[in-house]
């Protein structure tokens, strides 16, 4: 198995910001392998950076055995890319977006129509629609078939679902998954952890750094302190209350509930409960929880912050 992608040393600042630093990688062909980390990680640029859009400060990074700075113009041919804004044009039809971007790169829709058909035809019926008045999940579907009608060997995908509805989004990560099993390989960035989950590897990034790189599993297991999910009628007031517990190492809030991690390793929850009852709390409900990779990733950032 080859690299597809190897990217080593590599830094970009605008200015005084430092928006990827001493990044360091590899990425296998045919590997499904995902970028997450909130807004101004460097995601973005690192990945205009990889489609030659953009020139790095220092590194070098490999595509496909082509350099991004030296190669650029051979490469492009190579690359697939969809950023994280829709840039098809607005104007054209699904069907006329689709023919002008097979024919930037020499080839038609008809010759390569079977490597986009199972995304396509399901947008199919709109061929005839301006693309700017598709919904969100048909244009995200209309923007993979663009960047994947010239037969690319490597696949980028800046937070491609960012902004659609949930049942267009698994759909999305259905129709990535077939690709892979096709051979392709693909790099996406995503800010959802569910996401990440379903990549073969996932790469941590922070304030342009990688915090860490592991299966989804892996980087689970690097979590060494006892989590629990804590609920109350008041979930601003808990927020409070637990950063003030003098046990407490790390408490954030995650979707109806709050997620605390404690200092001893062997707490018991009806420890906590007894705790929260005692500061008036009367609806409370505490248990153990296996962590995510969103508990992963918050504890990576608070021992970074700490350092």
């Amino acid at each position: 198995m080859h690299d597809a992608v190897v990217v080593q040393s590599l830094d970009k600042g605008y200015g005084t910001v430092q928006a990827v630093s001493d990044l360091a990688f590899s990425v296998e062909e045919g590997e499904l392998f995902g970028f997450i980390g909130p807004d101004g990680a460097g995601k973005t640029t690192l990945f205009r950076i990889l489609v030659t859009l953009l020139k790095p400060d220092r590194g070098s990074a490999i595509v496909d055995g082509l350099d991004v700075v030296t190669d650029f113009k051979r490469l492009r041919r190579r690359l697939g890319y969809m950023p994280g804004r829709f840039s098809l044009y607005h104007d054209l039809s699904v069907k006329e977006n689709l023919t002008f971007f097979a024919s930037i790169f020499g080839t038609t829709v008809e010759e390569n129509y079977h490597l986009v058909k199972d995304i396509y035809r399901q947008i199919e019926p709109f061929a005839n629609r301006r693309a700017g008045r598709l919904s969100g999940g048909m244009k995200q579907k209309l923007a993979l078939s663009c960047a994947l009608i010239h037969k690319p060997r490597v696949l980028f995908l800046d937070e491609p679902t960012t902004g659609v509805d949930a049942v267009s989004r698994q759909e999305f990560w259905q129709m990535l998954k077939r690709l892979k099993d096709d051979g392709l390989t693909i790099v996406v960035s995503t800010p959802y952890m569910d996401e990440a989950a379903q990549c073969d590897r996932v790469a941590l990034m922070q304030n342009g750094r990688l915090l860490g790189i592991d299966t989804p599993q892996n980087i689970s297991k690097r979590f060494d302190r006892p989590l629990m999910a804590v609920r109350t009628e008041n979930t601003y007031r808990l927020l409070g209350s637990l950063r003030a517990y003098p046990f407490a190492h790390s408490v954030y809030p995650f979707g109806e509930s709050v997620h605390y991690t404690d200092s001893r390793p062997d707490v018991d929850p009806t420890d906590l409960e007894r705790h929260l009852r005692s500061e008036g709390f009367r609806e409370v409900d505490v248990h153990r929880i296996e962590p995510g990779i969103e508990d992963v990733f918050m504890a990576l950032m608070e021992r970074q912050e700490a350092a």
